[in-house]
């Protein structure tokens, strides 16, 4: 049968991911739709990449797979390019294109090899074609390579801040909020069916890249003024998160520490459906704001908060979210992750206390940096004073769009307030993969009381911190009706200086002294015009401040890479049309290293048989292409 379906535990909760991020998407994206040009392109490709989505995480063998995989890509691709008249549109949809496509090649060839060239298998059937693999490590890195440039980790992050404020709003929102969670599936799918078990250095790689995203993310969407490419560099960073809750599940599993495991992977789970709702309602929110002012710099923000109160208020609940502040849902996955990473203080292996301090080290730094940022977006949008006309003219969006953002952060409220019911959820899909229940001992005491699974780990108590914030807060709000406290207004205080938009924080001074901090890794293009005084024309020339910050992974390795890559086929060029002779060495040397290579994969490997054709390489090489030199 070509083509299959499977509805296991895993896929189901896939699919209702999907679902959750999708209908509040669709009233979003109906309010949008006046403002999109296109819309017959818009509507048939923005439903055909949401059944993609659904047919990738129901496939059942590897062409069903790939299939909906690669419809994923070009109907997101097109749906980047809805408004290409816009300034960077195309340049973005292109990179993103390629970004996509280098990550389906690696899936195609780790497809090709887990089912010998028999892409109706299911996926039980390649678990045992994988088991008799010579090279487990090269399936692993297929894998890796495949999901994770979908993902957005790092180093194959580059195409989000470009990708996703190109896209329509609903569609960033999909894209971000959705899509990049159907890799994580894969990620699911593949290891703990297909590739299980693992050695420990997987793991341990998995953890790293997951460390160095959430970092990397946190750090350059500080930099950033354009607020849909902002929160795309905090898509790279919770995706980071997420890999280090799945990092640690893999370690743990390797050891035979078979709850700690399953505790990791509920972790990575939560935070999975986490990332979906603050996210897909962030870019929601941010959608709104530039429908109104018609800008993404948020230094033409601010005061929003009074003339849009329901974008406000649930980009407030997101903010403080996805900052992981208690008593909301982030703050419980990243909780959760954080006791994975402390349980392991009895694990021996020096590997192991290296990577997991670092993953610690950067869990903890990627806190206090989200909450800055968010401090910083916020803060920005939606207080103080209007820094241009258009914020001053902005209104609410209609009432689609303030349906769909309403409806999002329902979802947000029911992943703090039914945490346990969604814990049981992740840990049943779990259990039918293999790994250990780990439900009650998450909540041995009922639902009042999250527990970590260590034997000295620690407890929180979400509902009763909730239950005592709200009481608290009514509380004082009840003070201060009863008590009669008066109100006195005054203008703000601001050293004897008249108080206006000018003189209040912009989003490049409050992240100034940050971005000073990690000026080794920011290495910004800094522009600066004084301002001075025409006596002839009696006015003042206004002075001007820009900071430009490109990635450090986009300037070294991809810009590198692209040099290299001109640099070889000039070099192939000239030896194509100047000397030919050394070009004809070239290929029949190309031939030796095929056929030696494919000697090493379907034969059994042998040092001496290596050295030796490794001698004939380099002497062939010498001989016939470097030649004497003159």
């Amino acid at each position: 049968m070509p083509f299959a379906f499977q509805f296991d535990a895993l896929s189901i909760l896939f699919v209702f991911l999907i679902l959750l991020g999708v209908v509040p998407n669709l009233f979003y994206s109906r309010g949008y739709l006046p403002h999109i040009g296109r819309k017959a392109h818009y509507r048939v490709h923005y439903w055909s990449f949401v059944l993609s989505m659904l047919g990738v995480v129901t496939a059942a063998n590897g062409l069903t797979f790939l299939l909906f995989w690669e419809l994923m890509s070009l109907t997101s691709w097109q749906l980047i390019l809805t408004e290409p008249e816009e300034e960077g549109t195309i340049p973005a949809a292109r990179f993103y294109f390629f970004m996509t496509h280098f990550g389906f090649v690696f899936l195609l060839l780790f497809f090709l090899i887990a089912t010998n060239g028999d892409l109706e298998m299911g996926f039980d059937g390649m678990r045992t074609v994988v088991a008799g693999f010579a090279y487990p490590s090269l399936l692993f890195f297929l894998l890796i390579l495949g999901f994770l440039s979908k993902a957005g980790a790092v180093p194959l992050h580059v195409w989000l801040p470009y990708a996703h404020p190109a896209a329509p709003s609903p569609v960033s929102a999909l894209m971000s909020g959705v899509m990049l969670k159907v890799a994580i599936y894969g990620m699911f799918r593949f290891f703990l069916q297909v590739l299980h078990p693992w050695p420990l250095e997987w793991g341990i790689l998995v953890l790293v890249i997951g460390a160095l995203s959430s970092l990397v993310g946190v750090l350059y969407a500080l930099s950033e003024h354009d607020i849909k490419a902002l929160l795309a560099n905090h898509s790279i960073e919770n995706i980071g998160i997420i890999l280090i809750g799945f990092g640690m599940g893999m370690i743990f599993d390797t050891l035979g520490l078979g709850i700690l495991s399953s505790f990791a992977f509920i972790a990575a789970l939560f935070h999975t459906f986490n990332h979906m709702s603050f996210k897909s309602l962030l870019f929601m929110g941010a959608g709104s704001v530039l429908h109104e002012t018609h800008t993404k710099n948020i230094e033409a923000y601010g005061g929003l908060m009074k003339a849009m109160p329901i974008t406000a208020w649930t980009f407030l609940l997101a903010s403080v979210s996805i900052s992981a502040l208690p008593p909301t849902n982030g703050f419980l996955s990243e909780w959760m992750i954080f006791q994975s990473l402390l349980s392991s203080n009895t694990i021996t292996d020096m590997s192991l206390k290296l990577a997991i301090p670092f993953a610690i080290f950067a869990l903890a730094l990627t806190g206090g940096l989200a909450i800055a940022c968010f401090v910083k977006a916020y803060g920005i949008t939606f207080l103080g004073l209007h820094r241009s006309a258009n914020a001053k003219h902005a209104r609410e969006v209609n009432s689609l769009m303030r349906l769909g953002m309403l409806a999002m952060a329902g979802v947000v409220l029911s992943l703090m307030l039914f945490a346990p019911a969604y814990i049981r959820l992740f840990d049943r899909a779990l259990v039918v993969l293999g790994s250990v229940p780990a439900y009650d001992a998450i909540f041995p005491e009922g639902i009042w009381h999250m527990h970590s699974v260590a034997i000295n780990g620690g407890v929180v108590s979400p509902l009763i911190l909730l239950i005592s914030l709200l009481g608290v807060t009514g509380l004082l709000v009840w003070a201060y009706r009863a008590l009669g406290v008066k109100e006195r207004m005054h203008r703000t205080w601001a050293c004897g200086y008249r108080t206006g938009a000018r003189t209040q924080y912009s989003a490049t001074g409050f992240a100034g002294p940050i971005r000073r901090f990690f000026n080794w890794l920011y290495r910004p293009e800094e522009h600066w015009h004084e301002g001075h005084a025409d006596a002839e024309e009696k006015a003042l020339t206004p002075s001007h401040y820009a900071v430009h910050v490109k990635p450090l992974f986009e300037r070294s390795l991809y810009d590198g890479t692209a040099r290299l890559a001109n640099w070889v086929s000039y070099w192939v060029y000239r030896l194509a049309h100047f000397e030919q002779t050394r070009y004809a060495a070239m290929i029949f040397n190309l031939m030796l290293l095929v056929l030696f290579s494919y000697r090493i994969f379907a034969h059994q490997f042998s040092w001496a048989t290596f050295a030796l054709e490794s001698v004939v390489m380099i002497i062939s090489i010498k001989v016939l292409i470097i030649g004497e030199r003159r």
